[in-house]
């Protein structure tokens, strides 16, 4: 068991949330009980997460997504006032990471994705670096079909492929959740490939014209492993109970 201020000091030393300019804050979003010895993990602070962390009797929730955006009009009612107020009403703590936790070289989501996936990182690119460059064993990179399939075999859920050649490729490039943005910037470092969560309309036309391949996996699917990977991590260094609950999304 450990106390609060102890717990935030050690994903915050993990992490660096000040590296990073993020569209909301990292660190402790809701104070709950002083003394943690339980944690669960991730990937949003919905209510399903929440009252699953209450069943279990959690003292601690650690996630990707929090409760607080930039452009939130500050107003405490509906959605966020449920999810609030089950926090408050049993104490329990909410730590947020967002941009850290996607960027961590090895715990991060893209660290953590690349790795199931069986990818090595070369290099990082694009805004704050957060986007990985590097290579796939040849066998998945024969085309983009197989690669597609590699994925969806390795995530259990269907993609969204953009084959924008049939052959071979080889350098694969990726970031997790809603990076659909950094598709140029993926192409100007010299993807032949790119993966991430979602898909917006205007990728399927770059796909198509600059010959590199856009594969969407699923923003949720793409972020189930970051938040397990440091919260397992902190809780083996401070003989904390933890547990994953991944609450299921199609998106």
């Amino acid at each position: 068991m450990i106390e609060r201020p102890q717990l935030l000091s050690a994903f915050d030393s993990l992490l660096q949330p000040e590296r990073f300019k993020d569209y909301g804050p990292n660190g402790l979003q809701v104070e709950g009980r002083m003394e943690i010895q339980k944690i669960v993990s991730g990937v949003t602070a919905s209510l399903a997460l929440i009252e699953a962390a209450v069943a279990v009797r959690a003292d601690a929730i650690f996630v990707h997504h929090g409760l607080f955006w930039r452009g939130h009009d500050g107003r405490v009612t509906g959605w966020l006032r449920q999810r609030l107020a089950l926090l408050l009403q049993h104490n329990i703590n909410l730590f947020a990471y967002h941009l850290p936790l996607d960027a961590h070289a090895e715990l991060g989501n893209n660290a953590q994705l690349g790795a199931r996936l069986g990818f090595v990182v070369q290099e990082q690119f694009g805004e704050q670096q957060l986007g990985c460059l590097g290579e796939a064993p040849s066998a998945v990179m024969a085309s983009p079909y197989a690669l597609a399939d590699h994925i969806e075999t390795l995530l259990g859920r269907p993609v969204t492929l953009i084959a924008a050649k049939p052959g071979s490729m080889r350098r694969v490039a990726w970031c997790t959740g809603g990076a659909q943005g950094y598709f140029e910037d993926a192409i100007a470092a010299g993807a032949d490939v790119f993966i991430t969560g979602e898909i917006s309309e205007p990728q399927a036309h770059f796909a198509r014209e600059s010959g590199v391949s856009f594969i969407a996996c699923g923003h949720h699917a793409s972020e189930r492993y970051g938040a397990p990977a440091v919260a397992a991590h902190v809780a083996g260094r401070f003989d904390l109970e933890h547990e994953f609950i991944d609450i299921a999304n199609p998106a």
